[in-house]
């Protein structure tokens, strides 16, 4: 079993942002961790990129995974099964559609458990991978989110 831990964060809502991953095999002392920033994206892209980043980095197929976030967002649109009407809605009106369509394909790899934690709350995994998201923040060169960056030119939000 593969446990992820993942966060993403902002600062500012679009603003600078990034995400942190702790991928763990269970039983093991085997773990690794991923981060990267982005120089203007929001919150919730981050949530989602962390997760789909993670299970993009998984290469064996139909792996147990169990994914710990703090995004009621995230977790809620699995959970509550809201990413299934949206898709049969070809994502209409969906906010950030570009990722969600991304980890639709990369979620059916696998068989995937996703777990509420409360953030900033003392979890020490939330903890360090909310580290390594703020630290992805302030690193020199970020990355561009060229989807979000697109449409938010184009809709005059820039």
């Amino acid at each position: 079993m593969i446990e992820v831990f993942t966060d993403g964060a902002s600062s500012g809502n679009p603003g600078k942002g990034g995400y942190g991953i702790l991928m763990r095999l269970k039983g093991t002392s085997y773990e690794k961790t991923f981060s990267e920033g982005f120089r203007l994206t929001t919150n919730n892209r981050m949530e989602l990129l962390a997760v789909i980043v993670a299970l993009e980095n998984i290469t064996k197929p139909n792996q147990q995974v169990i994914i710990y976030s703090d995004s009621k967002y995230v977790v809620d649109a699995i959970n509550l099964k809201w990413i299934f009407g949206w898709e049969k809605k070809s994502f209409s009106k969906v906010k950030n559609s570009d990722l969600w369509l991304r980890f639709l394909k990369v979620y059916r790899k696998h068989k995937v458990n996703f777990i509420w934690v409360k953030g900033h709350n003392g979890h020490p995994e939330n903890e360090r991978v909310d580290f390594l998201a703020t630290s992805a923040i302030k690193k020199d060169h970020l990355k561009i989110d060229s989807e979000y960056e697109r449409t938010t030119h184009s809709e005059g939000l820039l």
